[in-house]
């Protein structure tokens, strides 16, 4: 599961890409904080669904993530521009398909939408 945010913005000075998809979007869920590796919120992966290496949504708002690079890494903050949709892979599936009332289905490395699911309330 992926949820879809763009790009609103750059804090150079403080090496983020700012999105429109915050923790109503994904959740707040930082079950990975323990593990060897964190994974922050998410890992940050394009349209296609190819992995930007080491971005990860490291800090979410209601309304706005922040992406950056995992502590540790060597690697540059991708150029990422301006109104570029990019997908998160939430570290918490339920808690971030709660929060959504319609999903919609793709084929896998796929852009083209082959269903819409309304989503299912109560238990």
């Amino acid at each position: 599961m992926t949820v879809v945010t763009t790009v609103i913005g750059h804090r150079p000075d403080r090496g983020w890409i700012v999105t429109d998809g915050g923790w109503m979007a994904t959740s707040r869920d930082r079950g990975t904080c323990v593990q060897r590796v964190d994974q922050g919120y998410g890992l940050v992966v394009d349209l296609d669904g190819a992995l930007y290496e080491d971005l990860v949504m490291t800090d979410a708002s209601q309304e706005h993530g922040i992406l950056s690079m995992r502590p540790g890494s060597g690697a540059e903050l991708p150029d990422v521009p301006v109104g570029t949709r990019l997908r998160i892979l939430p570290i918490h599936a339920c808690a971030t398909a709660a929060q959504h009332d319609v999903y919609y289905v793709t084929a896998p490395r796929s852009r083209t939408v082959r269903s819409r699911w309304q989503r299912v309330r109560g238990w």
